[in-house]
């Protein structure tokens, strides 16, 4: 393994975003000994994250990471050299189609902005809520946008009052039709120079899961089948995916310190 690309939120990070708290709010050090497992083995770790850029950067430097995917795949940056696979005024652009408004009107009481961190986006629009993602996608074909995509980027952790008989929380980014997690991984293997053999990604949504293809190895954490009953099925789709046992930062030390056992 020369390469770990690691999701955030609902993956690495425990509640509250923090990567020092499991799903249950309790003190663990696993997902740091990931990383530093990581470090030890030379294998590069790459953040992927619907986060915007500005607040990915602060974090990539918090968790000791070069590199990371911002917005679900609407760039990465290698070091200090910044990519763009999208164009930094696309957020201004879906807004402007009134798609947002759409979904928001369609899903009152089930869908809402991801404040705060819908702020400050050049990328993608960021929601929170429980919704049908399949009958949200069709909603935006029946209204001409199919130069846009929604996808389910796994559990919130942020509270909101308003979305409280709810029975779980998650986030959904809404993106042009060309950006996604795979197409950003598989540019930062091309700029880095990395084989889909050397690389193992980790997550917790359906888009991530979707990163199988452009990997040598995917896992995802245990949590990410308590509230999406069918991605189980899904993961039995890619011959390169696996479940892990554990949740949260447990689940990506499981998944390095197996991957990295398996491949003396």
């Amino acid at each position: 393994m020369r390469c770990l690309y690691v999701d955030l939120d609902g993956t690495l990070l425990g509640a509250g975003g923090a990567v020092t708290r499991d799903g249950e709010g309790g003190f663990t050090l696993l997902g740091i000994r990931a990383l530093e497992a990581c470090h030890r083995a030379g294998a590069l770790v790459c953040a992927m994250s619907g986060r915007p850029r500005t607040v990915l950067h602060d974090d990539a430097r918090i968790l000791g990471l070069d590199d990371y995917i911002f917005e679900a795949g609407g760039g990465f940056a290698v070091g200090d050299e910044l990519h763009w696979l999208a164009a930094p005024d696309t957020h201004e652009r879906i807004t402007a189609s009134g798609a947002p408004d759409l979904l928001l009107e369609r899903y009152r009481g089930r869908l809402e902005p991801h404040t705060p961190y819908s702020e400050g986006r050049e990328v993608s629009h960021i929601l929170r809520g429980h919704i049908d993602v399949e009958d949200g996608r069709a909603l935006l074909h029946e209204h001409g946008h199919d130069d846009l995509r929604l996808i389910d980027n796994g559990e919130a952790h942020h509270d909101s009052v308003a979305l409280a008989s709810l029975p779980s929380v998650r986030l959904y980014h809404l993106l042009p039709a060309g950006v996604s997690k795979p197409a950003g991984v598989a540019a930062h293997m091309r700029a880095r120079g990395l084989a889909p053999e050397e690389c193992v990604a980790v997550g917790d949504s359906g888009e991530d899961l979707t990163v199988a293809d452009v990997v040598g190895a995917l896992w995802l954490v245990a949590n990410a089948f308590e509230h999406h009953a069918d991605l189980r099925s899904q993961l039995g789709r890619y011959a390169n995916a696996r479940a892990a046992e554990a949740t949260h930062g447990a689940g990506v030390y499981e998944a390095v310190v197996t991957t990295l056992a398996e491949g003396r």
